[in-house]
């Protein structure tokens, strides 16, 4: 499939960098066609735009980038489940109070304040973590492979087609959910550490839930292009 398939160009105004978020453009999506078994989706990137780290739950996905450089990172969770682990961090804050006084210029009063954070994060295998440039071979990912939880980052303005079959659903239970990674070494302890190798260590990696980020928004345009046709 090529960009001219679907009606796309470089020129096009979505691939702007408008409406960002923290510096970073919005994306922009399409739906081409969708039904209970598969949806047929674009989404457009402006230069630096990203698709957060998000996962696709017993689903399979075919990608094609349409246009453009992306770098992609993606993940499969190393299973059985019991690599899931709360772990402790200790966090030190520091802060000033300043506190002016008839006899003392200046009286600085510095707190430190020491607490507890509980994280709860399940081990990853890095699939991918690579730049890719149209035109490219199609990838696919599984339910529990091939890099099912991805994060996208557009190094120039392009543009990629999904194809997701089932698609995304709350009533049966195919919510995404978002997600923050850390380096192996982040929760692991020295004696774990050393029974792994430094190449495996770099393949690993810890993944934490999060809310949905503030860039996972986009803006959703009507899809002007060639239409699918139905025959039954």
């Amino acid at each position: 499939m090529k960009p001219e398939d679907v009606g796309l160009s470089k020129n096009l105004q979505f691939f702007k960098p408008t409406g960002a978020v923290n510096g970073t453009p919005r994306v922009t999506y399409t739906t081409i066609y969708q039904c209970d078994q598969f949806s047929l989706c674009i989404f457009f990137l402006p230069e630096t735009a990203v698709i957060p780290l998000h996962n696709h739950p017993e689903m399979t996905v075919f990608s094609k980038l349409l246009l453009g450089k992306m770098h992609i990172k993606s993940y499969d969770w190393v299973e059985p489940k019991d690599s899931i682990r709360p772990s402790k961090c200790e966090i030190s804050i520091f802060f000033q109070v300043s506190k002016p006084d008839s006899f003392i210029h200046l009286d600085v009063i510095i707190i430190g304040l020491f607490f507890s954070l509980v994280v709860a994060v399940r081990l990853a295998r890095l699939k991918a973590n690579s730049v890719y440039t149209a035109p490219c071979n199609t990838s696919v990912l599984y339910p529990t492979t091939g890099g099912n939880i991805h994060q996208f980052t557009a190094v120039t303005p392009c543009a990629v087609l999904d194809v997701l079959g089932p698609p995304y659903s709350k009533e049966d239970d195919r919510d995404c959910s978002y997600y923050k990674d850390f380096p192996y070494s982040a929760f692991s302890n020295e004696g774990e550490t050393t029974r792994v190798s430094e190449e495996e260590r770099e393949g690993l990696g810890w993944l934490e839930e999060i809310e949905a980020p503030e860039n996972a928004v986009m803006d959703r345009i009507d899809y002007l292009g060639p239409q699918i046709i139905e025959n039954y």
